[in-house]
Order: C-alpha cells, then structure tokens, then sequence
C-alpha cells in the first residue's frame, strides 16, 4: 500500500485517541477517571433539541446552501452584533460542521505552499497540522517567561516576509489564559499594518472567570468587515454543549467567504440541515445556559485549583477561561508522554501530554466534568507521583499499595 507523504507526516488526535483509551477501559469495568475531555457534560439547550426535532418532524431534510441556511445565518448575525458590537452580512458568514472545518477551509483559502503561520504555544493540537496540510510552515512562538501570555516582541521576532497569517486562541485552550486587552490591540494593529492575516478562534470567548472577559478583536480596529485582516471562528460546540451537533462558523470579506465556500462545496457541502437547526436554536433561545454553564465551569476550575496546590511540586499558572489547565510536572517526569502512561498505568487516570501542545513536561487537564472525578483524578495522581502522599490508596474496591518510591 502506498500512503503520500502529507498523509504520513500528519500525527492523530492525541486526545481523541486517549478518550477512545478511557471509554475503552470503561467498558471493559475499570474505574478510570478521565480528565482529556474537551466537551462540558451539560446538556444541549433544549431551544436547540426543539429545533432539531422541528426540521426532523417536517421530513425535508434537503440540500441546502453551501455556506449556511439564511435563518442560522441570521442569527449569527444577531450574536456577533450582540457579542462583537459589530454588523455583518450573510455574506460575509460561512457555516461549516464544526470551527475545526471553517479553519481548515480558511488555511486552504488563504496559503501558498512555503507561507508561514505563527502559532503561539501552548496551542490547540491540530492548529500546526492544518498548517501542514494546506503546505504551509507553522511557526511556534513561545513565551519565553515562564507564562502563558506572549509578548508582542516576541511574535515580531518570528514575523517573515512568508508570514501569512497569525492563529490566536483567547481564551486558550489548554492553559486557560486569556490575553488582555493590551496584547489584543497591539497584535490586531500589528496585523492590519503589515496585511497579516489574524485569526481569531474565539470558540471559548464566553467561558471566562473572576470578572474578567475575553477581549474582541474588532474593538481594535477602525476597518470594516470587507477591508479587515481579523477573520473570527466561533460555533456552538463550547458555550452550549453541542459538540456532537458539528456546527461552528467564520466571519471574513465577502471575497475570502466565496473562496471558502468553493472549497466547502468540494469536499463536504452544506453542514447536516438538522444540526444547522439546532444551532439556531441556540442562539436565539434563552441564553441563561451559557451563564449556568460558566458558573459550574468556574466552580470546578477552583476545586482543581485547590487540589493541585495539595501537591508538592506542581506548579500551576491559574487558568482564567476555557476548562482547561496546563499544570507543570518537570519536578516529577521531564517527558510528558511517559507521565501520561504512566498515570495510566499506575492510577487509571487520563491526562493529555503537554508535549502534543507544545510544552513538554506538563499535562492537560480539562475540568468541563464532573467535580468528583476531579477530585478524585488529582487524589489519584498525588498518590502516584507525590513522595508526600499516603502510600495506600483505593481505586474501585481494590486496595493499592505504592512500591516504586
């Protein structure tokens, strides 16, 4: 069998294969915690299981334009206006299934074989292999103090005359910084001053704590929609709980929605019509759940917070969105893959490798479950990693008893 090069060279999910792990060791009765999954456990809004069952009940479930259904679209409109402060056309708009689509269309949009895309690490995982796959070169900027918010002075640095385009994650997934509203205004007039594309994944922009808030591109920039370098990604999957509905969108000038649309149309057309229903659904119904959500959120970022200061040597940069963290572990294991066999092996708990976001030597924990297994996760792994920890411990009906300290 021959396989192309491309196809060789891009690396799997790392955390869709560690979730396939955990439901594995699940059905086979293990007691495994799983703290990899990037989806809250609340369930979709029921504005949005109404609208999918309305467009189930009238039995057209038809082609429909490429880009979106005009009444979805409206309501991404309605939501950026209300969110963003900013009027946008259906034009402007494309819907694809899921944010991972529309930033795989706008990459093949937007880059020539060579062109380079900055990614500040920590990153989400598929952002350099979408890179990849369009034949461009990611380029990983990271932050040189220890943080997980970059300095403008160092993302100029790694600029090139091949430089297309700059993917920022705000809130971040899997640190859970949120960059502030100094660093958004300086990379935006960054961007429109040297014709750099900025992209805007904004996925998680509601899911922020203590006060504080996600800022807005377009607050920093005086052009409009058509003349813009910021392209905006959002979609439903986060905020509402939908992530098995694959709706999410991108905002940009009429010329580059076209293009991508033409790509869309030749690969995968229109999203499924029903889940384009349960989205609009969403956004028009009552947006309280988005606040439930938040607050549960927040309530269990600071019950891991509490627990992995019980630990002796991790140190933690507190996450102020998403529900992710990105605790550091070096003092324990310097590679982050062993780290995450072995808390596998040892105390049935899964974690993503830090090394698959670009910092090696931490692990991703996603706090979006329940607040026990959170709870019970971090007991798991002080035990296992932390000399200071009781020797003995439960996992299931099964006594365990430390021997390799």
């Amino acid at each position: 069998m021959s396989i192309s090069q491309l196809g060789r060279e891009i690396n799997e999910s790392p955390t869709l294969k560690l979730n396939e792990e955990a439901q594995s060791l699940r059905a086979r009765g293990e007691p495994v915690v799983n703290l990899t999954a990037g989806e809250p456990k609340n369930k979709a809004p029921i504005t949005a299981i109404l609208g999918s069952a309305a467009k189930l009940r009238d039995a057209e479930i038809k082609y429909v334009p490429v880009s979106g259904t005009k009444s979805l679209k409206q309501a991404i409109i309605h939501y950026t206006e209300e969110n963003y402060g900013r009027l946008v056309a259906p034009d402007n708009i494309i819907v694809s299934t899921g944010a991972k689509q529309a930033l795989y269309n706008l990459l093949f949009s937007i880059i020539d074989p060579q062109d380079e895309v900055i990614i500040l690490a920590p990153y989400w995982v598929s952002y350099p292999e979408m890179v990849k796959m369009v034949h461009g070169i990611p380029v990983i900027v990271t932050p040189e103090d220890g943080t997980f918010h970059h300095r403008m002075e160092e993302i100029e640095e790694s600029v090139s005359s091949y430089t297309k385009a700059i993917i920022v994650n705000s809130p971040n997934n899997p640190s859970g910084v949120v960059y502030d509203e100094a660093f958004i205004a300086a990379i935006v007039e960054f961007c429109e001053s040297r014709g750099i594309y900025l992209i805007m994944d904004d996925i998680y922009h509601k899911l922020v704590f203590d006060g504080k808030h996600a800022p807005s591109a377009y607050a920093y920039t005086n052009k409009d929609v058509e003349t813009t370098r910021v392209i905006v990604l959002n979609g439903v999957s986060k905020l509402y709980g939908m992530t098995g509905f694959r709706i999410g969108w991108a905002i940009g000038n009429r010329r580059l929605i076209d293009v991508m649309t033409n790509v869309q149309a030749q690969t995968t057309s229109s999203p499924p019509t029903v889940s384009q229903s349960a989205a609009e659904g969403a956004l028009t119904g009552v947006q309280s759940v988005v606040e439930d959500l938040r607050l549960f959120i927040q309530n269990n970022r600071d019950v891991l917070v509490h627990e992995l200061r019980s630990f002796t040597d991790v140190r933690l940069n507190v996450p102020n969105g998403t529900f992710y963290a990105l605790p550091d572990f070096r003092a324990y294991y310097k590679d982050s893959v062993e780290l995450a066999t072995f808390l596998l092996k040892k105390a049935l708990v899964v974690t993503v490798p830090g090394k698959d976001f670009g910092m090696e030597g931490h692990l991703r924990i996603s706090y979006a479950g329940p607040t026990k297994d959170i709870i019970e996760g971090v007991k798991r792994m002080k035990w296992a990693l932390d000399p200071n920890a009781p020797n003995e411990i439960y996992i299931g009906d099964r006594k365990l008893i430390r021997d390799w300290m």
